[in-house]
């Protein structure tokens, strides 16, 4: 018993040594237990979070955001509008890549072309460099970009786009990331290893402009079951866990060696409806028969589904609370946001004559499609749904759920019908969110590269644009509040919520909870 005690007080001495250490900046390692594994390797490959949440440990953009959103320089030191179709920018000097490189403007350039178009993209980039005509190096530390239209949020559109040598030159491929053989960047940790459906493992970049990194080592673990993600925290498997589902909160309250953290997202989760075809897939009458017509074309139809959608119900019963019933893209703070926009109200009646008025008064069939790892409560949300749709009078034919990585692609080479997917704005307004949510796809315009339901209404498209080209700010979110206007009562998307996000941490580690939903170790500290 005397040397069981004796063990354990040695344990729990150690345990502190390490704890006092990391306090005092020797060396410490992080291992995250992140919900979801990123699609690619590639810093390129998409805009979606579960990718940008892996490479910006790695790599750098020209501006960076911080936990609430705000900007701040990263690899452009400075810019400014030199006219209303040319903006000069200042790179920061004494930059390299973790092979020796110098970073310089040829990099850039060579980075925002290369992001026009990646091969089998489930979130493309394009709508982000889709006004930049020509990117001009004046010297290695400054760009002229020459747009070819007004661009006021330009640097929010290239600012994103993650930066990689010009030296890999334009045969390089997504293969060449996953191998390992191209994760050159300039972050504050460099590629080490990757197991696919395990994790990623990273090590300090002791020559990052930043500075040392805080970490030596940094493991992103990939644990999709939220039990297991709460498990490997409480047993000190990993040090931080993301997307922490409502029923576990009170796993981590009130308890000395496990701290929380959380904030409201900017992340709105909506149903989306197939408009670009006649024939979509999952769609039949109300004896499973396919239709001739596609329904949901019918602005009619898809205000009547949303209808049927008990909002309040869904944040409270499948939530527990952690959401707020949306009616449109981006929360109240942010431009764009209309305020005389609000949830549309739970109103089985109402529906059920939208649907007469169609032409389907007793309803058709349908099947449901979501993922099962991508955001809290994913799985219940879309059985939710359904259950409100049969109990609304329609024939579902099914509810199927699938991991994100599987989905994404998925959705994005349109193999759904109706399906539940997310958007996170991580800018100061509406702008890029609509733009790739909703406008009308063109893939040389660079337009509607998220718009996987193919919903098209010139309206909400020539408000757009104006607004894109608009440099005064006030003017501009007027125009992006009535694109937004439009796009809602035309019912293009059904919001649902915007969720309330969860962090967890052992004791000695700290989260800033970032609202753009990173767990990027930059967002993790030593506590002091």
């Amino acid at each position: 018993m005397q040397d069981r005690n004796a063990l354990t007080r040695l344990s729990a001495a150690f345990a502190a040594m390490l704890t006092l250490a990391g306090a005092n900046g020797l060396a410490a390692d992080l291992t995250i237990g992140r919900a979801t594994e990123q699609n690619s390797l590639d810093p390129q490959f998409s805009d979606l979070g579960n990718d940008a949440a892996t490479a910006e440990n790695m790599f750098d953009s020209l501006i960076e955001f911080d936990s609430r959103l705000r900007v701040h320089p990263s690899l452009a030191a400075s810019w400014k509008l030199l006219d209303p179709l040319t903006w000069e920018i200042s790179l920061r000097p004494g930059v390299t890549f973790t092979d020796g490189t110098p970073f310089t403007g040829d990099d850039v350039a060579f980075s925002l072309n290369r992001a026009r178009d990646i091969p089998n993209s489930p979130g493309p980039l394009a709508s982000f460099v889709r006004n930049v005509k020509q990117t001009e190096v004046v010297d290695a530390h400054t760009l002229r970009v020459h747009t070819d239209q007004p661009t006021p949020l330009l640097m929010d559109m290239i600012g994103r786009i993650f930066i990689v040598p010009a030296k890999l030159g334009t045969s390089v491929t997504t293969e060449d990331f996953s191998s390992g053989r191209a994760m050159i960047g300039t972050g504050p940790y460099r590629f080490k290893q990757a197991t696919p459906g395990d994790r990623v493992i990273l090590t300090a970049n002791q020559h990052s402009w930043r500075g040392k990194p805080p970490f030596d080592t940094v493991t992103l673990k990939f644990l999709p079951n939220a039990a297991a993600r709460s498990a490997a925290l409480l047993s000190g498997s990993v040090d931080v866990i993301e997307q922490i589902p409502p029923s576990d909160i009170s796993l981590f309250q009130n308890r000395q060696d496990v701290s929380l953290f959380s904030v409201t997202s900017t992340r709105m989760i909506y149903l989306a409806m197939d408009q670009g075809r006649d024939d979509s897939p999952f769609i039949t009458d109300k004896d499973g028969a396919p239709l001739k017509t596609n329904p949901l074309k019918d602005r009619r139809v898809r205000l009547a589904l949303s209808k049927l959608i008990n909002r309040p119900a869904i944040v409270e019963r499948v939530l527990a609370g952690a959401g707020e019933p949306a009616g449109q893209l981006v929360p109240e703070g942010m431009g764009g946001y209309d305020p005389s926009l609000h949830p549309v109200a739970f109103d089985p009646d109402g529906a059920k004559k939208l649907l007469a008025d169609a032409g389907y008064p007793n309803g058709f069939g349908l099947t449901l499609h979501g993922s099962n790892n991508r955001f809290p409560n994913d799985s219940q949300l879309t059985q939710a749904i359904g259950q409100m749709f049969s109990r609304g009078g329609m024939r579902v034919n099914g509810v199927e759920v699938l991991p994100y990585n599987v989905y994404a692609p998925g959705a994005t080479a349109r193999k759904y019908s109706l399906f539940i997917f997310s958007y996170g704005s991580v800018a100061s307004s509406s702008l890029n969110g609509l733009s790739g949510v909703l406008a009308t796809y063109d893939k040389d315009a660079g337009t509607g590269s998220l718009n996987r339901a193919r919903y098209s209404n010139p309206q909400f498209d020539a408000l757009l644009r104006q607004a894109a080209s608009e440099f005064d700010e006030t003017k501009r979110n007027k125009l992006l509040a009535d694109a937004t206007r439009v796009a809602m009562e035309d019912a293009g998307i059904l919001p649902i919520y915007w969720q309330k996000l969860y962090w967890a941490a052992r004791k000695g580690f700290i989260v800033d909870p970032d609202r753009g939903e990173s767990t990027a170790a930059r967002f993790v500290s030593l506590a002091k």
